[in-house]
Formats: structure tokens, C-alpha cells, sequence
């Protein structure tokens, strides 16, 4: 039965492998670049497993080294990356790889980079096409789905989403009932053969119909294109009012001082959370007295009042894991107890 089921698996993973081939248009001309640790879903199927069925090449990083990345990509030819926003902000800011951008940028056969695992604030995403002339595609997946779920695609990204469905059913939980209408905001839900049923410690509450209940929230556009607005456990409930701390995010990013920002909630007596916005500056003249004066007023303008940060905190980095994403919960608790620092 073991056997059967290991077959079966493989049998599944192999067609997300075509998917990732067909949806990026992959062939044996390409090469791929692995920079992820492969313990990673998205190492193990975009990367590895994408690159086999397609008949590419693949080019096995020891580490990613921000300093090495730009002469990697030249010298083996390399024509795309699977990443994450947290390479792609390194590489926008790191003295050494901007240096060596300029000495290998007409060897570069770079024809665009992949990123998932969390949201690229969009004044990154244009930042770093315009630094590089390379295309960044987002896209969306999770280890329960065998990664893949949905990718912007070549021809016509939208920045904003993570793109169209892969050969995965989507839909959205709003207000209790299924959905697939444009504009409903709504828990993500998924549905298709390497979409997990069940989990090895049994946990129903994780499914509604037939479908896995992802605890991301997002919407759809009238095209199609799925954006992302956060995750169920990071809504911020001040007075009543959900927040996505997305939305924020992406909209206090477009300051020029912010270098990132991450927005949670935090008790507030009165109205159960507050919005606090956690900042990591870029070098600037403005003191954090004069930064949060402009956040405010920037806040006030783009943002509806439930929305407006009421405390902001400054910090050189968050807790983050492997992959570079921040540990929100870490965060928080870090700000419950007083704890936190210039370097969390």
C-alpha cells in the first residue's frame, strides 16, 4: 500500500512538473538556477522537478550569495530563477551585486525571475524590473497543493496578484458561502488531485466541501487574476473593523524611506487591536520623529481611518525563517513583552 501510494504521489508530481513547464513556456533550451533550499516545495517542484520534465539544465547554487548571483547568471547562461521577495530586495540594495550587475549585464540572458512564498510590494517589483530589465512574474503556492497553484503569466502580468490559476480549482469562502465572484474578498479555498484531503493528524476543521481552506484571503479581479489580501490569523479586528495588513503594507512601501514594513495588530484596550506599522528605514536625513510624522499624513490621505497606523516601530530586521519570511507571531510577541529592539 506504501509502494502504491509513493507511486501514486510521484504520478501527481510529475504532471505539477509539466504544469510548471507548460505555464512558463519551459524547454530544453532553458536554464534554471537553483538558489532555494532544496528541503523547500518550491526547490524540489519548480526548480528541480520543472527543469527535469522540460529537458533544461539546471545550475546548483552551493548558497545564494548576493555578491556571486549576477556572475552566476552570466557565466551559465541562466535564463530564469525561482526566488523570493527577500533575494529580490537584497539584490535592489546590495552594493556588491549592483557592482557586479554592471560589470556582467551583457552576458546576462536572464529572461525573467519567479517569485512566491510571500506578497512583492509592488514599488519593489517595478524597482527591480527597471534596476535589471528583468521581468518578475509572482505567483502563489503552498506545500498542501505540490506548490504550484497560480502564476501571472509571460505575456501579461498584473502586478498586484500572483496571477491566474494552474490546473488548480480556486475559490473564495466569503461570508460562509462559496464563491467565485470577481471583487468578494474571502478565505482562498482549493480543490484538484495534488490538492491534500486530509492531513496525517487528522484536522476536518482545515476543509469545507471538498475543498482545502488555505487561511490566506484573497480576491479576484474581473480577468481572473487572484491577489492576495493576507492571512485569516493576520486580520487585524480594530473596533469591528478587518484590516489586511497587505493592503497597508503595500501602500505605506511606496514612501521612499521605507525600505519594508510590516504591519500587525496589537492589543489595544479599547478597540481590541491597533495598527502597528514595524519599519525598516532606508539611510535617510529624516529622524524616526519625522518619518512617522510623514507615514501619518501619508496614512491619512491613501488610507481609510480603521487602516491608519496609530504606532509605528523601527527596527534594522524582523524574525524571519529560512526563506527569509517574517515570523509575524515572533513580531507580535516581541512587541507584547516590550522586547523589541533596533535588531529583533
Amino acid at each position: 500500500r506504501e509502494l502504491r501510494m509513493s507511486r501514486g504521489l510521484g504520478d501527481v508530481y510529475k504532471r505539477q512538473a509539466v504544469h510548471i513547464g507548460q505555464s512558463q513556456g519551459l524547454s530544453a533550451t532553458d536554464t534554471n538556477m537553483l538558489v532555494m533550499p532544496v528541503f523547500h516545495i518550491n526547490a524540489q517542484l519548480i526548480s528541480i522537478l520543472g527543469t527535469r520534465v522540460s529537458g533544461g539544465r539546471l545550475v546548483v547554487a552551493p548558497k545564494f550569495s548576493a555578491r556571486e548571483f549576477w556572475r552566476q547568471v552570466a557565466t551559465h547562461q541562466v535564463t530564469w530563477v525561482s526566488i523570493v521577495p527577500t533575494i529580490i530586495g537584497i539584490l535592489q540594495m546590495n552594493a556588491n551585486a549592483l557592482a557586479e550587475y554592471t560589470k556582467y549585464q551583457d552576458a546576462i540572458q536572464l529572461q525573467y525571475v519567479r517569485s512566491a512564498s510571500f506578497s512583492l510590494p509592488e514599488e519593489r517589483w517595478r524597482a527591480f524590473e527597471a534596476t535589471f530589465g528583468v521581468p518578475v512574474l509572482e505567483g502563489y503556492g503552498m506545500t498542501e497543493a505540490a506548490s504550484l497553484i497560480t502564476l501571472n503569466p509571460k505575456d501579461h502580468p498584473k502586478i498586484g496578484t500572483v496571477g491566474l490559476p494552474i490546473a488548480t480549482d480556486i475559490a473564495l469562502l466569503h461570508d460562509g458561502e462559496i464563491t467565485k465572484d470577481a471583487h468578494q474578498v474571502g478565505e482562498i479555498l482549493l480543490r484538484g488531485e495534488h490538492v491534500i484531503t486530509d492531513y496525517v493528524d487528522s484536522n476536518p476543521a482545515s476543509f469545507i466541501d471538498g475543498w482545502l481552506k488555505t487561511g490566506d484571503v484573497g480576491r479576484f479581479d474581473d480577468d481572473g487574476y487572484l491577489a492576495i489580501v493576507g492571512r485569516i490569523k493576520e486580520i487585524i479586528n480594530h473596533g469591528g473593523e478587518k484590516v489586511a495588513p497587505a493592503a497597508i503594507e503595500a501602500t505605506l512601501s511606496k514612501l521612499p524611506f521605507i525600505q519594508e514594513v510590516i504591519v500587525v495588530g496589537t492589543p489595544h484596550p479599547l478597540y481590541g487591536e491597533e495598527v502597528t506599522a514595524v519599519v525598516i528605514s532606508r539611510e535617510t536625513v529624516l529622524s524616526e520623529d519625522e518619518q512617522t510624522a510623514q507615514i501619518k499624513a501619508y496614512a491619512a490621505s491613501e488610507l481609510s481611518k480603521p487602516e491608519r497606523p496609530t504606532t509605528v516601530i523601527y527596527v534594522t530586521d524582523y524574525p524571519r525563517n529560512p526563506t527569509g519570511k517574517v515570523l509575524r507571531h515572533q513580531l507580535i510577541a516581541k512587541i507584547k513583552e516590550n522586547a523589541l529592539e533596533k535588531n529583533v
